[in-house]
């Protein structure tokens, strides 16, 4: 029984997206503070920059906070009584739309983190070039 499929299971499984998502956001976090670094703080030419990534640095941070946060939550759920499902509900396009639409948005993220990982590549490869 414990192998059952359970939604509070499913819950847990896909508590793995957030967390993954509160890591990348986290990396932008810190790929910020150290780009922060290389402006000089006495140069008013600067300090556009800087406030522009110190703003996008706090917000990125508490995001990554927010998904850690929900990724437990998620995760905490797995044992989660199995309630009774309407079948007609489940079998209808009211779930089935938004689940397609979920896959559509991962299938367009993977597309995009493929190209995006291919510029990265090439930017770290010329930078160790140097």
């Amino acid at each position: 029984m414990s192998d059952q499929a359970t939604c509070g299971k499913g819950l847990a499984q896909n508590a793995a997206l957030s967390a993954k998502l509160a890591e990348i956001v986290g990396a932008v976090a810190e790929n910020l503070s150290a780009h922060m670094t290389a402006l000089d703080p006495a140069n008013p030419g600067a300090r556009p920059e800087r406030d522009a990534y110190a703003s996008l640095l706090t917000r990125h941070r508490a995001i990554a906070e927010e998904l850690r946060a929900l990724s437990h939550q998620m995760a905490g759920y797995r044992d989660l009584p199995m309630a009774p499902h309407d079948p007609e509900v489940m079998r209808g396009s009211s779930l089935r739309d938004p689940f397609e639409r979920l896959v559509e948005i991962e299938k367009e993220l993977r597309a995009y983190l493929d190209e995006r990982i291919g510029r990265e590549d090439e930017m770290l490869a010329s930078a160790r070039r140097r």
